[in-house]
């Protein structure tokens, strides 16, 4: 909790060194979210299984760059927004758990409500 604060803590201060809050409502801040995981999701595109290893292994600095982008909007959208991303995210766990019990769900990628 206290890294993700102060993690917070230090893009706000860079946002707000560059006046950008004026431009970061929740639309917009959500489409740069959705913009900086298809820029992650572009690594893996065309792909095959055995290329996206030998991808990763290869490029694993710019992906964590681009998994750092998403992780700045979901921390500054949660911080502009006044949610507790973290008390959200376990509690959005334990929902999960009720959705995909261990004994109808585990080695199945099947959504919760076909299991």
């Amino acid at each position: 909790m206290k890294k993700f604060n102060s993690l917070t803590e230090k893009i706000i201060k860079f946002r707000d060194e560059r006046d950008w809050k004026q431009f970061h409502n929740p639309k917009d801040s959500a489409i740069s979210l959705s913009l900086e995981a298809s820029e992650l999701l572009e690594h893996f595109q065309w792909k095959t299984k055995k290329e996206v290893s030998e991808y990763v292994k290869r490029n694993k600095k710019e992906i964590g760059e681009e998994l750092a982008d998403v992780l700045f909007w979901v921390l500054l959208m949660s911080h502009d927004l006044n949610i507790d991303i973290l008390k959200d995210s376990i509690e959005k766990l334990e929902k999960n758990k009720d959705k995909y019990p261990i004994q109808k769900s585990k080695s199945k990628h099947i959504k919760y409500n076909r299991l």
